[in-house]
């Protein structure tokens, strides 16, 4: 994919001097208490900035947070916290402000942080005299904001029209490369793994993904479904009985072509949804009526590893069971665990996976987490993201 990167201008020396805009996402999860409670996407803005910073630059950074309505800021919606921990990360003052789109009075070397830029009426509709507002106030736009590419904003979208220059920071330029990478020439087997609840909402990916891998594993209620396609008894489980012919279509397609999906033949049962609930093994083809399938068995889990095992590329999107109760979570585990040892190159991203991830401390295990969830699961899909689209555009200017 071809864009203009933030670390060429800085290579280059094109940034000393410059006013630069960097669109963030620093959409960071907040405590009962109103505290941050994981800073990650905060200290994956680091780089772009510091490379912004070290090449001589003023630098505004904005990102939004939570879904406000636009016009209006309330406490819980403002970045006064992310900018207090921006500050201790660079080990800098990071001023905040609120009323910036009229104007924003920046140095070289000064690093500030732009209040939430989804309360600024004409963000979330891309409207036109907002990004030309925003264009102004900077020499160049900066798009580090992989989770928000699927999304056509002001701040992602209508900007790169106007700015002087537009180009990727280093969180973007990696999330593509990496991404480009596992479809464009992954190496083989690859193997994808899909969690979820539903069918429906992951079905675009499942088909597009059934085109390119050489196994999808299914887990979660989406498992249900094909299991059910593949005539298989699912007692009182999740399940989406109008998504059982696609579930089938992809069964067959793949198969046609030599490639697989593995369907369960194990299964860890309740017979209610409760954290307190009984684990029960039993084969797939023994789940009775008022059973509710939990997690995969152990013989399951000892396939997806075999496929794991043999994996040149793998691409990670939802658990394959209810890891968060630990009765129903040894799918889950068992697939980290694996994935972790795995010599092949792993992508990951997604909320739960994430949350998996974090569960099971293999951080440091994966090849790459993306930091998008929307935008990972549209990448997966095989569209194209407005943000990256948007840069394309510019790319030689």
């Amino acid at each position: 994919m071809s864009v203009k990167t933030l670390s060429d201008l800085s290579r280059s020396g094109k940034l000393f001097g410059k006013r630069v805009f960097i669109r963030a996402d620093l959409n960071v999860p907040f405590d009962n208490a109103g505290n941050i409670a994981e800073d990650t996407r905060i200290r994956a803005s680091v780089p772009g900035i510091r490379l912004a910073l070290d090449g001589g630059a003023a630098i505004m950074v904005t990102s939004h947070l939570g879904r406000p309505k636009e016009g209006v800021l309330r406490e819980s919606d403002s970045l006064a916290k992310v900018a207090q921990r921006l500050s201790e990360i660079l080990g800098m003052q990071v001023e905040l402000i609120k009323d910036w789109i009229e104007g924003v009075s920046i140095d070289p070397g000064q690093v500030v942080l732009l209040e939430n830029c989804r309360v600024n009426i004409g963000e979330k509709s891309n409207d036109d005299s907002l990004s030309r507002k925003m264009a102004s106030l900077c020499d160049v736009y900066v798009n580090d904001a992989f989770g928000t590419a699927h999304r056509a904003e002001a701040t992602t979208c209508g900007i790169t029209k106007y700015a002087a220059t537009v180009c990727a920071g280093p969180l973007l330029e990696a999330e593509l490369a990496v991404l480009h990478r596992v479809f464009s020439s992954p190496k083989k087997p690859l193997v994808a793994i899909v969690g979820g609840s539903k069918v429906s909402s992951k079905l675009s990916v499942l088909k597009f993904l059934s085109d390119k891998v050489d196994y999808l594993i299914v887990g979660g209620g989406i498992a249900n479904t094909f299991m059910l396609a593949a005539g298989l008894p699912i007692g009182k489980s999740l399940v989406e009985l109008d998504q059982v012919e696609n579930a089938l279509f992809i069964i067959n397609s793949m198969k046609s072509r030599g490639a697989a999906v593995p369907i369960p033949v194990d299964t860890i049962c309740a017979k209610f949804f409760d954290v307190s609930a009984e684990a029960n093994l039993k084969l797939s083809k023994e789940v009775l009526e008022d059973d509710i399938i939990m997690d995969v068995g152990p013989e399951t889990s000892r396939i997806f590893g075999e496929i794991l095992d043999l994996a040149g590329t793998i691409v990670w999107n939802g658990p394959v069971g209810v890891f968060e109760f630990d009765q129903f979570a040894n799918g889950t585990s068992f697939i980290a665990d694996t994935i972790a040892k795995s010599k092949g190159f792993s992508v990951a991203g997604g909320g739960d996976t994430i949350a998996a991830i974090a569960k099971y401390g293999i951080e440091d295990k994966i090849g790459y987490i993306s930091t998008g969830g929307g935008a990972f699961l549209e990448f997966l899909e095989g569209k194209t993201l407005p943000a990256v689209e948007a840069l394309q555009l510019r790319a030689d200017q």
